[in-house]
């Protein structure tokens, strides 16, 4: 094995979970559902940062497609499965069979910086949560999608999540093990990050954002994930609510101001300097009104009690 990047060839696996170090300071967990090529790259480059003090979990959702052929390219690595659906239950997991104080959360998908574990446990005493910076890479070569560039400009605004909206997502968020067992653990149904931080807020903990914290993920490719991925969320963010008359009225508001927000929003397109020429911006803007008239549509049927 190469001690530097905890990565072996098969046949030269090391006992799974090892940690050269002993007892472990930190645990990274990494939920996984059937994304097996992403997974690996998100390991691959996890192995470049000192992992020295690390136990490293990745909790599998009973893939189709599990992880098995990862296991003796990462011995540093365990492998679980969990079988209750969703990232949630999976993060839950990984909390309940790790044992170091601090916890960092990213998701298979995302790449994580070479100084992250480093960066993590230095963050760790500042706040109770601790949300990092996400930056977009698109998969595939140019010229850009009009579903690629409007997540360039506007997926994943860690900074914006946290500093003005109060919750961070769960794909590049660190706190400690005292604080998740306080809250409780992720819950499924809901929008599952904003749901964890609202009550880890709503307890009195502090949660900053920090810049030098970064991961990457991908945008999505076209205009079909990008509609799976806001359908989700339209569910999970319905499923905050409760049931009420106002909350449904206040709901139905809140839909019919987005096609005024796709105008609010527009400028930011236009001139992003994430964006290269017209012909990209003006992709993105029409995912923007695209999307933006479609979340109305769906949040008009939740508000009068159709389902999606």
């Amino acid at each position: 094995m190469d001690t530097n990047t905890g990565i072996t060839e098969p046949g030269q696996a090391e006992p799974q979970g090892a940690d050269p170090a002993g007892t472990p300071e930190i645990a990274v967990i990494i939920p996984h559902y059937n994304d097996v090529a992403r997974l690996e790259r998100c390991l691959v480059e996890l192995m470049k940062n000192d992992l020295e003090g690390a136990e490293i979990l990745v909790v599998d959702n009973a893939s189709p497609d599990p992880p098995d052929r990862l296991k003796p390219r990462f011995p540093r690595v365990r492998f679980l499965t969990e079988p209750e659906k969703g990232a949630g239950p999976a993060r839950n997991r990984g909390v309940a069979e790790s044992s170091a104080p601090v916890l960092a959360f990213i998701d298979a998908d995302c790449v994580p910086a070479e100084d992250w574990v480093a960066t993590a446990r230095a963050v760790a005493p500042r706040a109770d949560l601790i949300g990092g910076r996400v930056d977009v890479f698109d998969e595939t070569p140019p010229p850009r999608s009009g579903a690629e560039a409007f997540e360039k400009v506007f997926a994943f605004n860690f900074r914006d999540y946290v500093e003005r909206q109060g919750f961070s997502g769960a794909g590049n968020l660190v706190t400690t093990r005292a604080v998740f067992l306080d809250v409780g653990g992720f819950r499924t149904g809901v929008s599952e990050d904003n749901d964890w931080s609202l009550r880890a807020t709503a307890k009195g903990y502090r949660l900053i954002y920090e810049d030098g914290l970064k991961v990457s993920h991908p945008s999505r490719a076209d205009w079909a994930e990008l509609r799976r991925k806001w359908l989700r969320l339209s569910q999970e963010s319905f499923a905050l609510n409760d049931t009420g008359g106002a909350s449904r009225l206040r709901w139905a508001l809140k839909a019919l101001a987005m096609p005024a927000s796709a105008l609010v929003h527009m400028p930011k397109v236009f001139f992003s300097p994430k964006l290269d020429g017209l012909g990209e911006r003006m992709r993105a803007a029409g995912v923007l009104v695209r999307l933006r008239l479609r979340r109305m549509a769906w949040m008009l049927r939740q508000a009068t009690g159709g389902k999606l």
